[in-house]
């Protein structure tokens, strides 16, 4: 599992993503499903949501569907707001419910 980095705004945006293609060409993520943990989030702009989609898109490249966990509250409205929710396969959470943007 991948893990999103405390910080993810537009300054992190091209490594964050630089990561996930690292991940998935090195083979170090599962066969089947590229799976994200989105809960050390804690400062983060519509940048992270980008690259979340741009995450969806190389896993399914590679064959893989992506799953998302722990993802803020914050995130999860901020994705409905935009209509995506429905592609990153965010996973339900009990913290998520409880946290809150910073």
């Amino acid at each position: 599992m991948l893990a999103l980095p405390e910080t993810l705004t537009l300054a992190q945006a091209n490594a964050a993503v630089q990561v996930v293609e690292d991940a998935l060409g090195q083979g170090v993520v599962d066969k089947s499903a590229l799976l994200i943990d989105a809960a050390p989030l804690r400062n983060f702009d519509t940048s992270a949501i980008a690259v979340l989609l741009e995450a969806r898109r190389l896993a399914q490249a590679a064959g893989r569907t992506l799953a998302v966990r722990g993802a803020p509250a914050a995130m999860v409205e901020l994705a409905t707001l935009y209509g995506v929710d429905g592609l990153l396969g965010f996973e339900p959470s009990d913290s998520a419910a409880h946290s809150t943007r910073a």
